[in-house]
């Protein structure tokens, strides 16, 4: 965890941990289009108890967070996640942050649909410090338009 000494201003000590929420938030997105997603992945950002919700899904809790994340992502053949800086408000060991995501998602070849299903977001999120740090509790994606088709519903 990362310690602020005491005789930092409160000012300082609140920037320093608003760029540890949002940063966060970009390797959220980051990770989504090049890691691997695994449980440690899902544990190294989330509490045990976080809450994501997707436009057409939600999931609860940080167990299976990242198979459905997975799963979710097996719908395409690449993705990619552009993120704007977050808006952070810290109040002591709670935060909560929103932000403008791009998302190009790149079907599966074959089909008749266009190759690309892009949509513009409002995300939005809650954070707290734990004993490990910074982790979020809270994320979601509010879809403000749609470019393509998404894929089916299976």
């Amino acid at each position: 965890m990362t310690s602020i000494p005491s005789a930092v201003p409160a000012a300082t000590a609140d920037t320093v941990d608003a760029a540890l929420v949002g940063e966060l938030l970009g390797r959220y997105l980051i990770a989504l289009d090049d890691e691997e997603l695994d449980d440690a992945w899902a544990r190294s950002l989330f509490t045990e108890d976080a809450v994501v919700t997707f436009p057409m899904s939600r999931h609860a809790g940080c167990a299976g967070l990242a198979e459905w994340h997975r799963a979710s992502l097996a719908a395409f053949a690449r993705t990619q996640h552009l993120g704007s800086p977050p808006v952070v408000a810290v109040d002591g060991d709670r935060a909560v942050f929103r932000a403008n995501v791009l998302t190009t998602h790149v079907h599966h070849p074959g089909g008749d649909r266009p190759a690309l299903f892009r949509a513009g977001t409002l995300t939005r999120g809650a954070a707290r410090r734990t004993p490990a740090g910074w982790r979020m509790t809270e994320l979601s994606f509010h879809v403000l338009f749609t470019e393509g088709e998404p894929p089916s519903r299976t």
